[in-house]
Parts: C-alpha cells; structure tokens; sequence
C-alpha cells in the first residue's frame, strides 16, 4: 500500500495556472468552471486516481483553498495499492 499523496494549494494553483501558460502570481482564488475541469483532469493524471465527487464538493470547489480541501478528501478516499 503506498503513501497517500498530499495536495498542496501551490500545486492547485500550479496546475490551474498550466492552463493558458499563466504564472501562478496570475491565479486568483476563484476557480471557474473550465479552470476546475482542468484541475480535475491534472490531479487525475498526476496522482493517478480517478476522481469522483458529488455535487456538494463540486460546490466547495469554487476556490482555490476550497478545491484543495476537497481534492484531499477525495484522494485520501481512494484507496491505493
């Protein structure tokens, strides 16, 4: 069983900011719905889970701080091998 990856919010902005080659000083707090599309699909690829999520955590996601509570909750939820 490995070790549960840990999300940091440096790395929430970093991905959010690979999206349109923005540095991440660019990135604000809020997450549009594009934006958070693209971080989900980074997270994915990048931890290798798949992340499934209900409408009360797609909510939270509307930040930066809030999209990276939910993305731990959701990682540490997937059990890895």
């Amino acid at each position: 069983m490995s070790e549960t990856p840990v999300v940091a919010r440096e790395d929430v902005v970093a991905m959010i900011a690979s999206l349109g080659d923005r540095t991440p000083e660019e990135i604000g707090d809020r997450i549009d719905s594009m934006q958070l599309a693209w971080l989900l699909h980074q997270v994915e690829q990048r931890y290798g889970v798949e992340i499934e999520l209900n409408d009360g955590q797609y909510a939270r996601m509307s930040t930066v701080d809030g999209a990276v509570d939910v993305l731990r909750e959701a990682i540490g939820a997937v059990p890895h091998e």
